[in-house]
């Protein structure tokens, strides 16, 4: 029979009669009176909830030390080129929700600029430094080149804003970004740039096609165990950041691809689809994507 008590932080503690009634309570408890207000609220939280999970699954020590070994392969695999760890949340679909979160508070307060999406876990933070004009294609023969370009704007004025930096990257054709494939040179199909006076960025790179999360780590055997696909639509990751304004990481989808409607890490959202037109009398692209971007402006506080 199950009953439920509070505890001195103003969590409800749920318990089973078979179990320990006062366990929960006094783990919350011993948080000591150093801790900020925001910890104690967020981990008292997620004690609770992850003590009342073990509870009503009645886990296991054995299926306990699965969970802790998975988290420990992800631990393992993960360095600065791949994140695993943060893969393993994005199958379960939990960096999206804190996306959507986050996004939603901002829009609250009037500072929703371009939608944003999920990091995901090959972002590098050495991309190579490009002049706008250039491209991040290399070595690779059977993809679409596209011309993309668009100018940045303050989400208040609507005016350009000069000196913000795109940091683009994508997977390749074969379904490999660059640090997974050793046919691929460093930093292939990654850059980052700067707007000019006038907001405006420009650069050559991929239409995006889809391809699976990993099944070399531990995300890509939950999808397995779980009997799900691994794919995910074509998409191209951007991160856009200025001095005084907000970042925006985001994600943009090609709106006639595959998996928009499952995407295994339920990162789509329909304002980061993208039309790609074809492009005349350029040589260098058959494509062309057109893609204006509102970066918010940081208040100052008074």
């Amino acid at each position: 029979m199950a009953s439920t008590n509070g505890d001195t932080n103003g969590h409800s503690v749920k318990h089973d009669s078979r179990f320990d009634p006062d366990f929960t309570r006094h783990v919350i408890n011993a948080t000591g009176p150093k801790a900020t207000p925001r910890m104690r609220k967020v981990m008292g939280s997620f004690i609770q909830h992850i003590h009342d999970f073990a509870r009503e699954n009645e886990l296991t020590v054995e299926e306990w030390m699965a969970g802790v070994e998975m988290i420990n392969w992800a631990g393992k695999m993960s360095d600065e080129k791949r994140n695993e760890g943060q893969l393993m949340c994005d199958v379960i679909g939990l960096e999206s929700l804190v996306d959507e979160i986050t996004f939603k508070l901002a829009a609250e307060t009037n500072d929703a600029a371009t939608a944003s999406a999920i990091l995901g876990p090959f972002f590098r933070h050495d991309a190579p430094v490009l002049e706008n004009e250039s491209t991040i294609v290399h070595g690779v023969d059977d993809g679409e080149i596209t011309y993309m370009h668009g100018i940045v704007r303050d989400l208040k004025t609507k005016q350009p804003v000069a000196g913000a930096w795109i940091d683009v990257w994508q997977a390749s054709t074969n379904g490999l970004y660059e640090q997974q494939d050793e046919n691929q040179i460093e930093h292939n199909l990654r850059g980052k740039f700067k707007t000019d006076e006038n907001g405006r960025y420009a650069y050559y790179c991929l239409r995006p096609t889809p391809y699976p999360v990993p099944a070399d780590g531990p995300a890509g055997k939950l999808l397995k165990l779980l009997d799900r696909h691994p794919y995910r639509p074509a998409h191209i990751h951007l991160i856009v950041q200025r001095e005084g304004y907000k970042p925006v990481t985001t994600q943009i989808f090609d709106s006639k691809g595959d998996y928009l409607e499952d995407d295994s890490v339920f990162a789509v959202k329909d304002s980061l689809l993208v039309d790609f037109v074809p492009l005349k009398g350029n040589p260098k692209a058959t494509l062309e994507l057109n893609y204006p971007i509102l970066i918010a402006p940081i208040e100052k506080s008074t």
